[in-house]
C-alpha cells in the first residue's frame, strides 16, 4: 500500500537536483517519489534519521520549502514487454513520441507521466504449446509469443520471483499488456495473474542460471574492429576520444551493421543535435542482415545534455535492464552507451550534493564499484526456465576524457573492467583517418577465442592474415622516424615497399567512410579477400625488390590504386569483382617482370 501526503512529508532544504524532505524516514532507499504540486519524478537515494534526500529527474524550478512529497512505494523500475522495440524513451523510460502527443510540444513538460508501454494496444499472443493446466510455472519459463516487429518474435516469459501451478492459460488471441494471459496458484495458495508485461528494478540486476565463455565475434562491418581488434557477442569494449575524434559515428556504425539481434542506443549527455541524427537516421534505414527497418530491432534511450544531469545515471540502468530482459530471451543485445563519461559527471555532481568526500578530480570513492557493477551485467549466459536458451550482453560505451587524457580516472577505471580498448587518435582524426582507432594502443583480449572460431568457420587465415598486416604497420613506424630526418629515397627498396605497403593498408583498408554506401558496412568475406589481396601484392613485389626492380616501377603499377579503391568499388553484394583483382595483380607483375627481365 503506498503512503500518503496526510504523513507529512515536506520539502525542508533545495539544493542543485537534489531535495531534502522531512518525515520520510520510514521509507527505502531507492523508492519512487513524487515531488511538489506538479509532481516532479524523484528517487531516495539517502536518509539520515527523519531527513530524507530525493534525486529529481526533472528541473527544480518553482519548488518552494513546505512543497509536499508523495512517496510510492516502489523502485524505479523498467516496465518489460510487448512494445520495447522501435520505439524511443527518456531516461526514466517515458516514452518520447507519447509525451509529444499529449503535449502537443517538442518539449517535455514538467511533472508529465506516462507509462513505458501502450496499455490500449492489443497484441498477438500465442500460447506455450507445450503448457499443460497443473504444471509447474518457475521464473523465465515461456508462457506465449508475441511477433512485435518484423525482425523479432517475442518471448513471454515468467518474471524470474515467479513459482507455482499453472490454473489456466488464455487462448490464441488479442490482449493489452496489462491483461491476464494466465493465473498460477503460489505455494502460499495464493493465485497470482501474468500478463504480456512485467516491471524489474533497474539497479538490480535480473538472474541467470549460469555464466558461460564467450564463444563468436561480434560481426560489425568495421574492418579495423572485425580483423584488428575484434569483440565478442557477450564482450566489453570502451571508445575513448576526445572532442571530434569520432566516438559518436563509431557508436552508430556499431548500432547500425553488428549482427546482434536487438540493439539498445543510450545517448547519455551527449549533445542533443548527436541524438537527432540517430531519431532522423536510424528509420530510413535497412538492416543488412533481415533486410527489416533497422528501428524494428532497435530501442532509443535519449538523455541528451540539456536533459537533467541526475537522468543521466537513470538512463545507463534502464538501458542495461532492457538489455537483460532481451537476453532472457535467448537474444543477442547489443548496448552502446554515449558516453559513460557524462555518466560519471552526474554521479560527481550527485556525490557532491550528498556533501560525499571525493577522490580523484572530484568523482565519488565508488566510482569504479559504479562502472564495474555496470559492465559486468554484460556476458553469455544461460536463461532461468524453459526451454533452453542461451543469451548475451555486449556493451560498448564511449568514454569522453578532457583533452583525450586516457590517464583521467573514469578511462583508467574503464580499463579496468573492459577486455577490448579502441583507443582514438587526435592525430588520425586530423588527418581525415577515420575510423581513427590507433592501431598500436588499442588492443582486444578476445584474440584467441576468435582464432578458435575462424578456424571452426572456415577462416583459417584469419590469425596469420592479421599478424602479417601487423607486423608491416610496426615495421612501417619504426622507419617513419628515419624518414623524418633523412627521407624515404634514402631507404633501401625492401624498405621503401614496407613504406608502400603501410600506405595500402592504412588508405585502402584501415580507413573506413561511414557515409560511402559500400564502405559504410564491410562484410567479413570481402575483409578476409582485401587483406589477402595486400599479402598477395606485397609478397610479389618482394620478389621483384630482390631481383633488382626499382621501386619506382612498383609505385607506378595500376594495383596499387586498385587495391586503395577496392573497398568501394567492389560492391558487397559481387564479391565475384575481388577475383578480377586477384588476377589482375598476378598479371600486371608477370608483365612487369618479364618487360624487365626479372624473375616474379
Amino acid at each position: 500500500m503506498s503512503k500518503t501526503l496526510e504523513e507529512g512529508a515536506r520539502i525542508v532544504s533545495i539544493k542543485g537536483s537534489t531535495v531534502q524532505a522531512k518525515n520520510l524516514s520510514s521509507y527505502r532507499m531507492g523508492e519512487i517519489t513524487f515531488v511538489g504540486e506538479e509532481r516532479l519524478i524523484g528517487e531516495i537515494i539517502a536518509i539520515e534519521r527523519e531527513i530524507a534526500t530525493i534525486q529529481v529527474y526533472e528541473p527544480l524550478e518553482g519548488l518552494r520549502i513546505n512543497d509536499p512529497i508523495y512517496p510510492t512505494g516502489k523502485s524505479l523500475s523498467a516496465e518489460l514487454g510487448p512494445g520495447l522495440l522501435a520505439n524511443i524513451f527518456d531516461g526514466i523510460q517515458r516514452p518520447l513520441e507519447t509525451i509529444k502527443d499529449i503535449t502537443k510540444s517538442a518539449f517535455i513538460e514538467r511533472g508529465i507521466q506516462t507509462n513505458a508501454l501502450d496499455r490500449n494496444k492489443k497484441w498477438s499472443f500465442v500460447p506455450n504449446p507445450d503448457l499443460k493446466q497443473g504444471e509447474i510455472i518457475r521464473g523465465g519459463d515461456q508462457i506465449g509469443s508475441v511477433k512485435e516487429t518484423e525482425s523479432i518474435e517475442t518471448m513471454i516469459i515468467a518474471p524470474p520471483y515467479i513459482h507455482g501451478h499453472l490454473l489456466e492459460i488464455q487462448d490464441k488471441g488479442e490482449y493489452t499488456v496489462t491483461e491476464p494471459i494466465a493465473v498460477i496458484k503460489k505455494q502460499d495458495n495464493r493465485k497470482e495473474e501474468l500478463k504480456l508485461m512485467h516491471e524489474w528494478p533497474v539497479r538490480i540486476a535480473r538472474p541467470f542460471l549460469r555464466k558461460m565463455p564467450v564463444q563468436e565475434p561480434l560481426i560489425t562491418g568495421q574492418r579495423i574492429i572485425d580483423m584488428f581488434f575484434p569483440i565478442t557477442k557477450g564482450g566489453t569494449a570502451a571508445i575513448p576520444g576526445g572532442f571530434g575524434t569520432g566516438k559518436t559515428v563509431l557508436m552508430h556504425q556499431l548500432s547500425k551493421w553488428s549482427n546482434a539481434d536487438v540493439v539498445i542506443y543510450i545517448g547519455c549527455g551527449e549533445r542533443g543535435n548527436e541524438m537527432t541524427d540517430v531519431l532522423i537516421g536510424f528509420p530510413k534505414l535497412m538492416d543488412p542482415h533481415t533486410k527489416n527497418p533497422l528501428m524494428a530491432r532497435t530501442i532509443l534511450i535519449a538523455n541528451v545534455s540539456n536533459m537533467p544531469v541526475a537522468a543521466r545515471e537513470a538512463s545507463i540502468y534502464m538501458g542495461i535492464t532492457i538489455a537483460e530482459y532481451f537476453r532472457d530471451q535467448g537474444f543477442n543485445v547489443l548496448l552502446t552507451a554515449d558516453s559513460t563519461s557524462r555518466w560519471a559527471e552526474a554521479l560527481r555532481e550527485i556525490s557532491g550534493q550528498l556533501e560525499e568526500m571525493p577522490v580523484e578530480e572530484g568523482y565519488p570513492a565508488y566510482l569504479g564499484a559504479r562502472l564495474a557493477n555496470f559492465y559486468e551485467r554484460a556476458g553469455r549466459i544461460i536463461a532461468l526456465g524453459s526451454p533452453y536458451r542461451e543469451g548475451t550482453i555486449n556493451i560498448t560505451a564511449a568514454v569522453s576524457p578532457a583533452g583525450g587524457d586516457f590517464s583521467e580516472p573514469v578511462t583508467a577505471n574503464t580499463k579496468r573492467f573492459v577486455k577490448t580498448f579502441w583507443g582514438l587518435d587526435p592525430t588520425l582524426a586530423n588527418r581525415k583517418h577515420f575510423p581513427s582507432i590507433n592501431w598500436f594502443t588499442s588492443y582486444s583480449g578476445y584474440i584467441e577465442v576468435i582464432e578458435e572460431w575462424a578456424l571452426e568457420s572456415g577462416l583459417e587465415d584469419w590469425g596469420r592474415y592479421r599478424q602479417e598486416l601487423f607486423t608491416i604497420l610496426q615495421k612501417d613506424n619504426e622507419l617513419q622516424h628515419i624518414v623524418e630526418l633523412i627521407g624515404s629515397k634514402a631507404l633501401p627498396a625492401d624498405e621503401q615497399l614496407i613504406l608502400l605497403i603501410a600506405d595500402i593498408i592504412k588508405t585502402g583498408f584501415l580507413q573506413q567512410s561511414a557515409f560511402h554506401p559500400v564502405d559504410s558496412f564491410c562484410p567479413i568475406e570481402k575483409q578476409m579477400r582485401m587483406m589477402k589481396h595486400i599479402l598477395l601484392f606485397y609478397n610479389r613485389a618482394n620478389i621483384l625488390i630482390k631481383n633488382g626492380c626499382p621501386i619506382s616501377l612498383l609505385n607506378s603499377l595500376k594495383s596499387v590504386q586498385i587495391l586503395k579503391r577496392m573497398k568501394e568499388d567492389v560492391p558487397n553484394e559481387n564479391l565475384m569483382q575481388l577475383n578480377k583483382i586477384e588476377d589482375y595483380i598476378h598479371s600486371e607483375m608477370e608483365e612487369l617482370g618479364s618487360k624487365y627481365g626479372y624473375r616474379v
